[in-house]
C-alpha cells in the first residue's frame, strides 16, 4: 500500500466517521429532548402534531433530503476523498464529505444556506415549551435516523457498485481543463 493510498483510506474513514458522529450526536441530543417531553402530559393536539411531523420529516428530511440527495452525494465525495486525497481534504474530511468546500458554487450556496436554515429552526424549536418541542423533535429524530441508514447504504453502493459518482468533484487535467465525472445510468 502506498502512502497516498493509506492517506486516502484514512481520510475517507475520518470523513465517513466524522459525518456519522455528527448525525449520531444530533440524534442523541434531540432524542433526549424528545424523550424528556414524553414525561409531560400530552393532549390530542400534541399527538396529532407529533404523528404528522414524524410522517412529514420521514418523507422530507429522511427520504427526499438524505436518501435522494445528501447521502449519495456524501458517499460519492467520501469515495473521491479515498481516491484523490490532499492534505486539506484529509484534515477537514468531514467538512469535505458534507460539501462545505471544493464544490461548485451552487452546491456551496445550498450547503451554507441549509446550514443557516437548520440553525434558525433549532433556535426556534428550542424556544418552544414541552411537549410541543418533543412533538417536533420526534420527527427530526426519525429523519436523522433515516439519514444515517441511507448514508451507510450509499457508502456501500459507492464503494462496491462502481463508477456512478453524483456530487464528486471533477478531476482537473494538467492543461486546466476539467474532466467530467464518470457516469453510468
Amino acid at each position: 500500500m502506498t502512502s497516498a493510498t493509506a492517506v486516502g483510506r484514512l481520510a475517507a474513514a475520518w470523513g465517513a466517521l466524522g459525518l456519522l458522529a455528527l448525525l449520531g450526536y444530533a440524534i442523541w441530543r434531540v432524542g433526549g429532548v424528545a424523550l424528556a417531553g414524553l414525561e409531560h402530559p400530552w393532549r390530542a393536539e400534541h399527538v396529532a402534531l407529533a404523528a404528522a411531523n414524524v410522517v412529514f420529516m420521514a418523507w422530507s428530511e429522511g427520504y427526499r433530503g438524505f436518501q435522494k440527495s445528501f447521502s449519495p452525494r456524501c458517499a460519492a465525495r467520501t469515495k473521491w476523498l479515498r481516491e484523490e486525497p490532499t492534505a486539506l481534504r484529509a484534515l477537514l474530511a468531514p467538512l469535505f464529505v458534507m460539501g462545505y468546500f471544493a464544490a461548485p458554487r451552487r452546491r456551496l450556496a445550498a450547503v451554507y444556506g441549509l446550514t443557516i436554515g437548520i440553525v434558525a429552526a433549532v433556535l426556534a424549536i428550542h424556544a418552544l415549551p414541552q411537549p410541543w418541542r418533543a412533538a417536533l423533535d420526534l420527527g427530526v429524530v426519525v429523519g436523522l435516523l433515516w439519514g444515517v441508514a441511507s448514508y451507510l447504504l450509499a457508502l456501500v453502493a459507492a464503494f462496491e457498485l462502481g463508477p456512478h459518482r453524483p456530487g464528486a468533484p471533477r478531476r482537473r487535467r494538467g492543461n486546466g481543463h476539467v474532466e467530467p465525472r464518470p457516469w453510468t445510468p
